[in-house]
């Protein structure tokens, strides 16, 4: 038995309730068991139980075993003054307490309990994916929207802690988060740290020279350092060497990595992209926000690196000519990561509800996102049909599943219930 157990079972009161009696032996009816609390205190709050013939009004408090009450030292505790019921699983000895015990042990189905202990022990991708599909498909859908609020409101504390930093400006924050979104997981800290270098007001100066962007942007990821060979990079080394002395520009200490990927995500060329968005953008995230549908967000990502780099994928070294456009698949990527979560963190700051449902709505237009995690649910067939669904499906996954979070998730509690 464990204290978070004991807890699901009180709070959906998973016990016989009929004849209940005190340690004491006293009758005991449970008129409301309160509830739930998740801060400092007793375990439920505002119950109400009749003890006898008498109604008490107040707090309760769970244990697995009476003793913990001693090693907790809640008798200090003026927390615990308003504590009206001690139920405990094992009452493993008899203290001298103003109020009555209730031992459970004795009260709750077995199969309730072997149904946990099934599902903590699995050591399969989900532990419920025996049982799965004997959930409705309601409850599925309900519990979607759930995690995908959550994750979105997650991403929303992380995104107001950028925007504290940046004395609430929306469009700093959002080139910190779109910067990051474009090194993807690999070179996320590095260019994430790239856009905190070189503030708007920096590369607004030289929005209408590309070839002065690129030189910040490589510039600051150390990629200009070598001895260069070709008349492009040779230009904007010397650039750079002008520019960082001008605004004394601090090089990062943080180097891109290139191993292991395919060269269309090379750093160089993410870079260059994301060079060729500031040039042509203004006023980025204003328009994102007020943009009315998932084409127009796609227009407005839609670039492509400049011309030197349709024969390279790296300085110095010429390949075939391809154009270094930004593709579907990382623009969808980086409307769910970016423009979506920055966009409803937006609605929620601000209390403006249209743009809440306007980044859940984009979602619910993009095709569903394809990795671990989509795959694993998708063998299950468990449904994955948008990016609403693989978003909450990556949060199920690592915020319940991993974490063997069952009592807390929808699925996992209609389960035990069953």
């Amino acid at each position: 038995m464990t204290e978070k157990l004991l807890q699901y079972i009180w709070q959906f009161q998973c016990y016989n309730t009929n004849s209940l009696t005190t340690a004491d032996g006293e009758s005991l009816q449970i008129i409301y068991p309160g509830q739930h609390n998740t801060n400092q205190g007793p375990d439920f709050l505002n119950a109400k139980i009749c003890v006898n013939s008498t109604t008490w009004a107040g707090n309760i408090e769970l244990h697995v075993k009476s003793t913990e009450w001693l090693s907790h030292k809640h008798s200090e505790d003026k927390n615990y003054n308003n504590v009206i019921l001690h139920v405990v699983w094992q009452d493993d000895m008899r203290l001298d307490l103003p109020f009555p015990v209730l031992e459970l042990q004795s009260k709750v189905s077995k199969l309730l309990l072997s149904k946990y202990d099934e599902l903590m022990l699995a050591g399969t991708f989900i532990s419920c994916e025996k049982n799965i599909h004997q959930v409705e498909n309601l409850i599925w859908i309900a519990w979607k929207e759930r995690l995908l609020v959550e994750r979105l409101q997650n991403k929303a504390a992380a995104i107001n802690a950028y925007l504290t930093c940046n004395k609430n400006n929306w469009e700093e924050t959002f080139w910190w988060i779109l910067a990051r979104n474009f090194g993807i997981k690999v070179n996320a800290v590095l260019f994430e740290k790239i856009a905190q270098s070189l503030p708007l007001s920096i590369i607004s100066k030289h929005k209408s020279q590309i070839h002065q962007l690129e030189a910040l942007l490589f510039g600051q990821a150390g990629l200009l350092e070598k001895k260069l060979q070709e008349a492009y990079p040779v230009m904007l080394q010397k650039e750079y060497r002008y520019l960082k002395k001008l605004y004394a520009l601090q090089q990062l200490t943080i180097q891109p990595h290139f191993l292991r990927m395919r060269p269309a995500n090379f750093p160089t060329i993410r870079l260059a992209q994301l060079a060729m968005l500031l040039h042509q953008s203004h006023h980025f995230f204003s328009k994102m926000k007020e943009a009315v549908s998932v084409t127009e967000l796609r227009l407005l990502l839609d670039i492509t690196a400049n011309d030197y780099w349709h024969y390279h994928f790296v300085f110095d070294e010429e390949s075939g000519y391809k154009e270094k456009h930004l593709g579907n698949q990382m623009i969808s990527n980086l409307i769910i990561n970016a423009v979506v979560p920055t966009v409803f963190a937006y609605g929620l700051h601000n209390d403006e509800q249209v743009y809440k449902d306007k980044a859940i709505s984009w979602l619910q237009e993009l095709a569903p996102e394809k990795n671990n995690v989509t795959a694993g649910f998708e063998l299950l067939q468990i449904k994955n049909g948008s990016a609403f669904d693989s978003q909450a499906l990556i949060q199920l996954k690592n915020e319940y599943c991993i974490l063997k979070r069952c009592l807390e998730c929808a699925i996992g509690n209609k389960l035990i219930k069953k």
